[in-house]
């Protein structure tokens, strides 16, 4: 065989073309570096961060998505954060401690809470933010909410306030769960002519459907319907519970939601103060104000005052410094969906989610290990590194509780599973006990551009594999055993974590989704509780004194460079300077073409290996 080389001519223009994307990107740096020294020069030419006075509000905005863990590289967020580009992103633990620290602070008067933005994936979190408010008004302390308008999402956390405000302009929708997904088999098979074939145990198992059906199954339907009415159901009755209102007159208003609406003229300000969703209306301007005469003046801002939650936290780490000594819990994060190898946080890798489970095993202070999990699943394999790794952390004397977040379905279960201790959230989507797998084939493709694939093997099989050849029957035979076994495996470790049978678990999985209190109901579950109940858990189990241990989340550690621009990165300062340098361009359906891109990027992803068993469940809200 010969390797063909590139002519002269060609090799002289890529040539040219290194040269010119080296010149560009190392101009590019430059340019960084001195803008990123200029204003690192403007911030510490002024003041330094503000203390804290007394009467002050913490201003908690909660504009982002509620995280576990940020997703983006350390520099990536805070330039994305500064220049307004990218997902904005909040820390669920980082809402908890400040509102923990500020309810023993005697400078902190009250929390304004700020739903403008907010998003989440479940509720699950949310349902700990709202019980950490709840424990800071039992303090004494008042929580004042308010949006320019509010979806279902903020609306949750803003009803556990004392008082909720929205601008006259703004409204509340309320409008229930739903679960729409696109379906590519028309598309992808008979347009393209790419043929997709799936491989599943349990007719609940739906994950892979849109890529093989036109429609949701019946058994997706019946299932996504039962866990759905039940985490809606508790929805409806926390906001009832939090507004002092009936659950059946928010079920009626939302029933008869034109009807309302049309009563008070299109007014959904007015319509969300009839029915007691809000306490009023106030503009920005009217809600500084009453804010000002509530606490204190702030005469230097104009405002009352405050200290928003970033600056509290950042305070607060610096006055609270303490050395990694001394007997702790440790907290390994598992967010996103599951892949083999290294993975950046946000995401679980089989490889890098394990090295921070040996870390946690391998320090002599940890006591024991809570694994957090808000996952739908992935890939068998790095599941089962992880599972592997808790069994070891147990080996060594240590208990593991695992606290499940908004989700923790199929492999996110599957890493969950062998815990001491299983803690879910009532509204916790979890279950989907089941795998799959996929392999796609495309002569049809080839055809309609008049290529035929032909040869020879030594044996029937060789070649068998070709996504460019019809599949064999026999290729389905392997695969789907291959699948089976999985299955087999999956409810066969499941039934030995929970001291069952796999006949018994096999009645509760077939893929099948749960809410944390239906899966409670079968045995998949240990308790119902969120973060902090399960952190309590995992330090009785390793017989820890309250208060005489430490709570330590174990992840990659950050460069001193990275350090420093976090905490530089958010000062307003910085972001408002580097706003004038980002660009504002939007696509009008960028959403929905990023939604496509992801479906059809991850059925790639997971069809690249004929043997690849898939534990994962499209379950999140």
């Amino acid at each position: 065989m010969s390797d063909s080389k590139p002519g002269p001519i060609r090799r002289f223009f890529v040539g040219i073309w290194n040269a010119l994307n080296f010149t560009r990107r190392l101009v590019f740096n430059l340019l960084f570096v001195l803008v990123l020294v200029f204003f690192i020069v403007v911030l510490f030419s002024g003041p330094g961060i503000k203390p804290v006075a007394k009467q002050s509000a913490l201003v908690m905005n909660l504009s982002g998505a509620l995280v576990e863990q940020y997703g983006a590289h350390p520099v990536d967020r805070v330039l994305n954060q500064a220049m307004g580009q990218g997902r904005a992103e909040v820390q669920l633990r980082d809402v908890l401690r400040a509102i923990k620290l500020a309810k023993d602070d005697k400078r902190i008067d009250r929390i304004v809470l700020l739903t403008d933005g907010f998003s989440a994936s479940g509720f699950a979190a949310m349902r700990d933010v709202a019980a950490a408010l709840r424990d800071f008004r039992a303090s004494g302390k008042q929580v004042v909410a308010y949006g320019t308008g509010m979806d279902q999402m903020g609306y949750y956390l803003a009803a556990h306030a004392d008082e909720v405000y929205m601008d006259p302009q703004g409204g509340v929708l309320l409008e229930g769960l739903g679960r729409y997904r696109m379906y590519y088999r028309e598309g992808l098979q008979d347009k393209l002519g790419v043929d997709v074939h799936l491989f599943k145990v349990g007719e609940y198992k739906s994950a892979a459907e849109p890529y093989v059906l036109d429609a949701a199954s019946p058994e997706a339907k019946e299932a996504d319907l039962y866990w759905m009415n039940d985490l809606w159901d508790r929805y409806i009755a926390d906001i009832a519970a939090a507004r002092g209102l009936e659950p059946s007159a928010i079920d009626a208003m939302i029933a008869q939601l034109p009807q309302r609406v049309q009563a008070v003229e299109g007014d959904l300000g007015k319509l969300a103060v009839e029915e007691k969703l809000v306490d009023g209306l106030r503009t920005r301007h009217e809600m500084r104000e009453m804010l000002v005469a509530r606490g204190a003046l702030d005469e230097e801002e104009n405002t009352f005052q405050q200290v928003d939650m970033r600056s509290y936290l950042r305070q607060q780490s610096l006055q609270h410094l303490s050395l990694d000594t001394g007997p702790q819990v440790a907290v390994v994060v598992a967010q996103g969906p599951i892949t083999d190898g290294e993975q950046a946080p946000g995401t679980i890798g089989g490889e890098s989610t394990s090295e921070l489970l040996r870390l946690a095993r391998e320090d002599e202070n940890v006591k024991a290990v809570l694994l957090r999990v808000d996952s739908p699943g992935g890939g068998v394999f790095p599941s089962e590194q992880i599972r592997r790794e808790v069994e070891l952390i147990q080996a060594e004397g240590k208990p593991v509780v695992v606290s499940m977040g908004n989700v923790a379905a199929s492999g996110g279960y599957w890493i969950s599973m062998n815990a001491d201790r299983i803690y879910a959230d009532e509204s916790t989507i979890t279950g989907s006990i089941g795998i799959f797998g996929l392999w796609m084939t495309a002569p049809r493709v080839l055809d309609k551009l008049g290529v035929n694939t032909d040869g020879v093997g030594t044996t029937e099989l060789a070649g068998a594999f070709d996504p460019t050849r019809p599949m064999d029957p026999n290729v389905g035979i392997i695969i789907q055993s291959v699948i089976n076994k999985g299955y087999a495996d999956f409810i066969g470790k499941v039934a030995d974590a929970r001291e069952s049978t796999p006949a018994q678990i096999d009645v509760h999985a077939r893929g099948r989704v749960w809410s944390g209190a239906q899966a409670k109901e079968r045995g998949l579950v240990d308790e119902l509780g969120g973060l902090e109940a399960a952190l309590a858990e995992a330090a009785k189990l390793a017989k820890l004194e309250e208060g005489k241990y430490r709570v330590r989340y174990v992840e990659k550690p950050l460069t001193p460079f990275e350090k420093f621009l976090v905490d530089v990165g958010g000062q307003a300062r910085f972001q408002g300077a580097m706003r004038l340098l980002a660009p504002a361009a939007l696509g009008l359906d960028r959403e929905t073409a990023a939604r496509i891109g992801d479906e059809l990027g991850w059925l790639e992803s997971q069809s690249r290996s004929p043997y690849r068993a898939v534990a994962h469940c499209l379950c999140d809200l």
